[in-house]
């Protein structure tokens, strides 16, 4: 398997985790986005959205990280990222969609970009972030459990929460107020596949 990444990439980041959870090989392909390689009609012919994470499997091309993750879970279920019980997968799911339609989108670099280019200043802009990171995992909080990771063990949800926590810790977003999510954090951060999949661990990260 070949993923295209870059390594600050929220969605980048949940796919990296589902694979290190999983524990798959992938060759890691860098797409630089501040130097613009995701535009670029080489990228273009792999992804026609220019975006990442992309994942080339058996000679397919797969875009978009819900879709990529839920066919990890179809091709390889063991270990699984959603439990055997229905109840219980829809809830993993609801905070994983949560996360990924609607606080990840609003914080966007193409929606921030566009802010700016509607004349709203950087203080405007980080006061967008933060209010809808903060509202979303507000819900987040109400919905997990207490105790281990979002559900217990580490699951669909928390491959999405620890990118999304990273986001928020970027753009210096307040979690205080979070104390089930800052648990989940610090339990992501002592696990190999967490550790492995962090930005921070990214070959293609500046020295």
């Amino acid at each position: 398997m070949d993923l295209y990444t870059y390594y600050r990439s929220t969605s980048s980041y949940r796919v990296r985790i589902a694979l290190a959870l999983k524990g798959l090989d992938a060759r890691h392909l860098p797409v630089n986005l501040l130097q613009g390689e995701h535009r670029q009609d080489a990228y273009r012919a792999i992804n026609p959205q220019g975006r990442v994470p992309a994942l080339r499997v058996d000679g397919e091309l797969l875009i978009q990280s819900p879709a990529i993750i839920e066919y990890l879970e179809e091709r390889f279920p063991e270990p699984a990222l959603l439990p055997r019980d229905p109840l219980q997968r829809a809830h993993q799911r609801a905070v994983a969609a949560l996360i990924g339609c609607d606080i990840h989108p609003l914080h966007n670099v193409a929606v921030l970009n566009r802010l700016r280019g509607l004349g709203i200043d950087e203080t405007g802009v980080n006061q967008w972030i933060a209010h809808w990171i903060g509202e979303g995992l507000a819900a987040v909080e109400a919905l997990i459990g207490d105790d281990g990771f979002c559900f217990g063990q580490p699951g669909l949800a928390d491959v999405y929460l620890l990118p999304q926590l990273y986001a928020a810790r970027r753009f210096n977003v307040d979690l205080a107020a979070f104390p089930r999510i800052l648990r989940v954090e610090r339990l992501a951060l002592e696990h190999p596949a967490f550790r492995q999949a962090h930005p921070d661990a990214q070959a293609d990260k500046p020295a």
